[in-house]
């Protein structure tokens, strides 16, 4: 069940067809562009992310600000949710103008198991039904979706097998011109470690489009994948109107 956390004004809240998940958004009356990059971010906060709790909320800060100044930022829209055994949404889909670093003050309180599968599964499909509400008022559409865990999943009621579908369903379904998946692996250490291996497969099993393995979790590490994250709403943002997803961006 996903839980709510911090709240926003001028909100709705949909629950998505057929799961126990809900989702919140702007009230699309009040958007001012005709073009929107919908942008998920998808943060395990299981109790091993306590070392570097910290230096996850700044990253999540600077995502925020650097977002804010690009000059496609009244044309993106953020949705933030952290999971451990639960799905909790910092807030919903509003476009980046509105969003504030201290929208994540505190928001890193790691605790519990890593339900990774239920996480993405939500967010792919929260993307889904939005755009499609969207585009039904003629908004053009697409999405760029980063998941980041350093575990693997051990709680989800959903499986990797519906992930894979959600995905598949974002890109042949007519409500998002594109959708470009992105998984972050945190502290996998050697290419070898059975982390990475897993996260290999999870990435290849539900189609994602690119897979960064971070050898460690310090603050420099976190900084430089911030960038990443930026530069990578960037160039899908800059793609849109032009029938696919951006190409990936190399970290």
């Amino acid at each position: 069940m996903e839980n709510k956390a911090m709240k926003f004004t001028d909100t709705q809240e949909k629950t998505i067809g057929g799961s126990n998940f809900k989702f919140s958004h702007v009230d699309i009356g009040s958007l001012g562009a005709t073009e929107y990059t919908l942008v998920g971010f998808v943060g395990d906060v299981s109790g091993s992310v306590s070392p570097y709790g910290p230096a996850l909320e700044l990253m999540l800060k600077e995502v925020v600000k650097s977002c804010r100044r690009s000059p496609r930022a009244d044309n993106l829209q953020l949705r933030t949710i952290l999971f451990n055994q639960n799905v909790t949404e910092v807030h919903g889909f509003k476009p980046l103008p509105s969003c504030n670093e201290d929208d994540y003050t505190g928001c890193i309180r790691p605790s519990g198991y890593t339900a990774l599968f239920d996480a993405t599964y939500s967010m792919v499909k929260s993307m889904s039904q939005y755009g499609e509400e969207l585009q039904k008022q003629d908004f053009a559409v697409n999405a760029v979706l980063f998941v980041l865990t350093d575990g693997q999943d051990n709680e989800s009621k959903t499986t990797a097998a519906m992930v894979k579908d959600a995905i598949k369903e974002a890109r042949s379904k007519e409500c998002l011109e594109s959708i470009m998946p992105v998984l972050i692996g945190v502290g996998v250490g050697s290419d070898a470690s059975s982390l990475d291996q897993y996260l290999q497969a999870f990435k290849n099993e539900a189609e994602f489009q690119q897979y960064i393995a971070l050898d460690k979790a310090d603050e420099k590490t976190l900084a430089k994948l911030g960038g990443f994250i930026s530069k990578s709403i960037s160039s899908q943002s800059q793609a849109l109107g032009s029938g696919g997803a951006s190409q990936s961006v190399t970290f």
